[in-house]
């Protein structure tokens, strides 16, 4: 019951705070968060690495369609779990620091709707029944969709109506893939939708393929990946900044996961068969996020477009379909997640002193507020993957293990990185370098001491995972190699890859 206690936790938590005021919303929601990460915890203590699916829960649901309330965690859902209940109670400390105006929902409303997306997308990654997944799936956007459209900036009603409906319409084709697979598994004698039924099952090489691309347009757009992307801009730059990290950091992780867990395990035919198109989209996805944030001037869709880079780094490492590539994929969603949320909490921080979002306002902040530009540099500096910070490791995983299969998207993809640095120093050069202006000495003040800690664990995980990412990689290896080992297998031996090497400490061996 681990699993059912962590996610109803801060459900249960989120309806409390419809009746709760006060500082009481405030322990109820804390409490609420605090208890799920002491339940991942300790989850990852109890944690066999290589043992398969864990901690599994499955009692029948609706049995005339073969329906269970299936849970289970491995590898990476494990990790994802850690991410999502190490960045909610921070998002939650962060709103205690926030001003909320008149014309938004207020401080309740958006501690309760953080906790829903934190107990739904706990669901989805546990859930091992494809129609539990789907209906958790979707019901994420909706304290999403809250979030965005009752926070934040002007338009930001236009940038929910936007995520909402690209979400919607993703949803609908994933919809009709599942009756699809269902249909198709009630023919071949399969009474369930349980994960691990249809894995093993038969299926015509167009059925299967007309199911990937049904399964793979929802987590396509979910991740984001170009050229669905759109939305992720807008939705980042009109929702504050909690609601951004919620977003970004944990909801968009459904996306890739989605990936790993459906799209490689159910369809692996038809994965083989669309890899090269999807390599291609990956590529686009790195290079053109990275230009597009080259081109920012609001701080926001900047770290946004950062994203849509990252999210190609991690698709491209799971389709290149290598030891390595996998598992540096699976690492980058947790180190994606940590880098990210520092940054749009700092960024966070700049436009609450400053009252834009446009980097031409700032300049000289590391004068006024040395700290806060400190953490910055670092939060900076993990988004390009500096040697030395958690993103780093991953970052090489995919890109090495890319090299084996596929030199040339591997040799493009490199090139970000440079980019990487180009827009993120020029965003930090622009905003914390050169003399302040009496605007900037009157406004940008230092971070609070409440504010340090508030960013300090999001540093200290970039920094000891950036040394020492062993205890993420020992978790993550195992399912990258048995996942690598399954396709190759249900494609046929001349698509095995002699590359046996995974994620270490060190990087690839």
């Amino acid at each position: 019951m681990l699993i059912t206690s962590a996610a109803l936790i801060p459900l249960v938590g989120a309806l409390l705070l419809t009746v709760i005021r006060g500082v009481a919303s405030r322990v109820i929601a804390m409490l609420a968060s605090v208890s799920t990460l002491g339940i991942a915890i300790a989850m990852a203590i109890m944690f066999n690495s290589g043992d398969g699916m864990q901690f599994t829960e499955q009692h029948q649901w609706i049995p005339q369609i073969g329906a269970y309330y299936s849970l289970g965690v491995d590898g990476i859902g494990l990790t994802l779990i850690l991410l999502t209940t190490i960045l909610t109670p921070l998002v939650l400390l962060y709103a205690f620091t926030e001003h909320f105006r008149e014309d938004q929902l207020g401080e309740r409303a958006f501690l309760g709707l953080t906790l829903a997306v934190e107990g739904f997308s706990l669901y989805v990654f546990t859930s091992t029944d494809v129609l539990l997944f789907y209906l958790f799936f979707e019901t994420t956007l909706i304290p999403m969709f809250f979030l965005i459209g009752g926070f934040g900036g002007e338009r930001r009603r236009y940038a929910a109506i936007k995520f909402l409906l690209y979400s919607l319409t993703s949803g609908l084709v994933m919809l009709a893939a599942v009756i699809g697979l269902y249909v198709n598994a009630h023919n071949n004698g399969h009474g369930t939708l349980l994960l691990s039924d249809l894995m093993n099952m038969s299926m015509g090489t167009n059925t299967e393929r007309w199911l990937f691309v049904g399964f793979m347009i929802a987590f396509a757009v979910k991740a984001p990946m170009f050229p669905v992307h759109t939305w992720l801009p807008d939705s980042s730059e009109k929702t504050s900044a909690g609601g951004a990290v919620m977003m970004v950091a944990i909801m968009d992780k459904i996306g890739t996961f989605g990936m790993f867990r459906f799209c490689l395990s159910l369809f692996p035919k038809a994965a083989d068969w669309a890899t090269p198109v999807i390599i291609v989209l990956a590529v686009i996805s790195i290079i053109y996020g990275a230009l597009a944030a080259l081109a920012q001037e609001n701080m926001m869709r900047l770290v946004a477009y950062t994203s849509v880079s990252h999210f190609g780094f991690i698709v491209l490492g799971l389709f290149a379909l290598t030891p390595t590539s996998v598992a540096g994929a699976n690492l980058y969603m947790f180190n994606h997640g940590i880098s990210t949320a520092a940054l749009f909490l700092l960024v966070g921080y700049l436009i609450k002193r400053r009252g834009s979002t446009q980097i031409s306002d700032f300049g000289g902040v590391q004068k006024v507020a040395p700290i806060l530009a400190g953490f910055l540099l670092i939060a900076g500096l993990s988004s390009l993957s500096l040697p030395g910070l958690a993103p780093f490791i991953s970052e090489f995983g995919v890109i090495a293990g890319t090299w084996t299969k596929y030199p040339w998207a591997a040799g493009i993809s490199a090139i970000a990185m440079v980019l990487a640095g180009l827009y993120i120093m020029r965003m930090y050069k622009r905003t914390m370098t050169g003399l302040p202006s009496p605007t900037v000495k009157e406004k940008v003040s230092e971070l609070s001491m409440a504010e340090r800690w508030i960013i300090i664990p999001l540093l200290a995980l970039l920094i000891v995972f950036g040394v020492y990412p062993t205890p993420l990689t020992s978790v993550l290896n195992p399912d990258a190699e048995q996942t690598v080992s399954f396709v190759e297998k249900a494609t046929g031996p001349n698509n095995a890859t002699s590359e046996p090497t995974t994620i270490t400490q060190g990087g690839a061996h």
